[in-house]
């Protein structure tokens, strides 16, 4: 047996260089070019930004008003927390028989390839007074239920967060039914014989043997969540109360000009972000030991 060429250990790695200079160039340098500005005062138009090292985070962490808007982030979490179980509920009606299931991935799962600009414009006209929402609760008998839907900041908040369970609720069932039909039919079929009903199947077999793909999907809809951007500054403009994280940065680099406090921002978002990965990841490892 001849041994291998040992210039075909290069190969893999010719593979991988095209991919690797797209990310240094449009990840990891941008990344760098921002820690960088995060530590200047910075116009975006000055070509010498003046360096000031953390005083652009130590204002960040002195004034209250910019972590406020976090605020506005818990209606999205909660929203997360709906959109996590609603996926894992409604992958596991179509991973088994059901009619037309086909079809019913294809309805759930296309609401997250519309474009986020034309979502905005599309529930923009369902919450507005008079339009479609309000017309359905008054066909229904149920007038007394409107409210000013994008009026009001705390019902507009809620608005927002259930149109991100709207377009993301498929992204999280696709995933979820990929890990559930992994599930060798045996195993249900040997619960199913020992007398296990839906819900402890579900319980002792779904859940447990799902929990990578919940640690995901939990970590894509937190993301998401904090980085909550294009639906409301296109329906409201980050106005009645909700402006989120990155409005406010958005606002900071290009209405304000701080373009180096923004980059302070933006890393803190980051920041944030990855510790969230961290520990979800981290929880989700433990509790599948214990399992």
């Amino acid at each position: 047996m001849q041994p291998p060429d040992r210039r075909l250990r290069w190969v893999p790695w010719l593979y991988l260089l095209p991919p690797l200079i797209f990310l240094l160039l449009f990840t990891y340098l941008p990344l760098a070019d921002m820690l960088y500005y995060s530590l200047t005062s910075w116009d975006g138009l000055d070509p010498d930004p003046s360096f000031v090292g953390l005083a652009n985070y130590v204002r960040i962490f002195t004034r209250p008003e910019i972590f406020a808007v976090f605020g506005v982030s818990l209606c999205y979490l909660v929203a997360a927390a709906v959109q996590v179980a609603l996926s894992m509920y409604l992958a596991t009606l179509l991973s088994f028989t059901l009619r037309l299931r086909n079809v019913f991935k294809g309805i759930i799962f296309f609401p997250y390839l519309v474009n986020g600009v034309a979502v905005a414009f599309v529930f923009l006209f369902f919450f507005q007074p008079g339009g479609t929402l309000d017309l359905t609760l008054q066909f229904l008998g149920l007038r007394s239920l409107d409210v000013k839907w994008l009026g009001d900041p705390v019902v507009a908040n809620w608005s927002l967060a259930s149109i991100q369970v709207w377009r993301y609720v498929g992204l999280g069932t696709i995933l979820y039914i990929g890990a559930i039909q992994s599930i060798g039919n045996d195993v249900f079929e040997a619960a199913q014989l020992d007398g296990a009903n839906a819900w402890h199947r579900f319980r002792h077999i779904i859940a447990p043997s799902v929990q990578r793909i919940t640690g995901l999907v939990m970590i894509l809809c937190i993301s998401s969540s904090l980085a909550v951007f294009e639906i409301p500054f296109v329906m409201l403009g980050g106005a009645n109360g909700t402006a989120t994280f990155v409005i406010q940065t958005y606002r900071m680099a290009f209405v304000d000009t701080k373009v180096g406090l923004a980059s302070a921002l933006a890393v803190v978002l980051l920041a944030i972000v990855l510790l969230i990965t961290v520990l979800v990841r981290r929880g989700v490892r433990d509790e599948a030991e214990l399992t």
